[in-house]
């Protein structure tokens, strides 16, 4: 992340970028970052009228095309901008495109944006050789921390240590939802220089942490109904079902490990240390990891996985793939 940082302070921008990772937040922050710097702006209506950008986006791009627009010249412009995102292209066929960018023009920039790129596919080493590489990954607890204080901060404000993780404990430490929460902490404390824990509790309403843990709760107890309950009040707070499927996941991997640090006989100050979560959540997750097997978990976190490659292959839709999920392990039959 800093060096994209650095690049733009520095003025001297790489030919090709790829931004990839869990963290989506980041994704989208780093990408507009990217367009701003090489296009001097990130208005989707600008671009869209700027002869000397193109964006690629989904399955289906072939990699002529993009070699054909990226041998154009730019007109009256420094460079000629390519924004490529999820076509699969670090899976398959993006050989031609990695041999190309070993010849790739300096009046050339190409943007690849890909959640999960294939990091033994030769397109990925040839955009790390090349290029940079920035992957946003999901951050630390203390790392986010940080970045809600500066955030705040820089809107000439304190917020105390309570509010702080009870912001991150109620958006699941995601990154987008937290600067959305803070938007409306902002308004609600616009006459004011500092935010409590009792601002977080009036106006953070959306608690998606703890429907995805109440979640896994009713699938560990057999509780279909309630399960499904849980989902349809996300889906009605505008949570996307994929958003959904990856929190539920992370939340079995979690149960995961914790679950085999307590067989490794690792006390509870050892497995918050080693999980980087806090000792009371501990708590909570140590419970919830003794109603599961161990090859239930694995078989949990592999059926997330298949679920969501099925679903960017269009064989699924992604609010079905949820309710099938939440349905196999909350049934009583299991």
């Amino acid at each position: 992340m800093y060096t994209i940082n650095d690049d733009i302070k520095a003025g001297k921008l790489r030919n090709v970028y790829l931004l990839c990772g869990a963290e989506h937040y980041l994704v989208v922050s780093y990408r507009q970052k990217l367009l701003r710097a090489f296009c001097n702006t990130s208005d989707r209506s600008a671009l869209c009228e700027d002869m000397n950008f193109t964006a690629f986006k989904g399955a289906g791009v072939l990699t002529e095309e993009i070699i054909g627009v990226a041998e154009t010249l730019p007109f009256f412009a420094d460079r000629r901008v390519i924004l490529v995102e999820d076509t699969g292209l670090f899976a398959k066929e993006g050989d031609g495109l990695a041999e190309y960018l070993t010849k790739l023009s300096p009046t050339t920039a190409i943007i690849f944006v890909e959640e999960n790129p294939d990091k033994r596919s030769r397109l990925y080493k040839a955009v790390e050789k090349y290029g940079h590489v920035a992957d946003c990954k999901t951050q630390t607890e203390e790392t986010l921390k940080r970045w809600v204080v500066t955030r705040v901060g820089n809107e000439g404000k304190k917020i105390t240590v309570r509010a702080a993780e009870a912001l991150l404990e109620r958006c699941a430490m995601d990154m987008e939802q937290i600067s959305r929460e803070l938007e409306k902490l902002f308004a609600y404390t616009l006459e004011r220089d500092a935010i409590d824990l009792a601002d977080v509790d009036e106006i953070c309403t959306v608690r998606i942490g703890n429907h995805i843990f109440d979640m896994i709760s009713a699938m560990a107890n057999k509780r279909q109904k309630e399960a499904l309950a849980l989902y349809y009040e996300l889906l009605a707070l505008k949570e996307p079902p994929m958003r959904i499927l990856y929190l539920i996941s992370r939340q079995f991997m979690q149960l995961m490990m914790i679950k085999d640090l307590r067989n490794r006989g690792y006390d509870k100050k050892r497995i918050a240390e080693k999980t980087q979560l806090k000792p009371f959540i501990v708590d909570k997750y140590m419970l919830q990891a003794s109603k599961f097997t161990t090859e239930m978990l694995r078989q949990a976190i592999l059926d997330c996985a298949t679920f969501d490659e099925d679903v960017k292959k269009g064989l699924i839709s992604d609010r079905l793939c949820v309710e099938l999920l939440l349905v196999k392990y909350s049934d009583s039959g299991k």
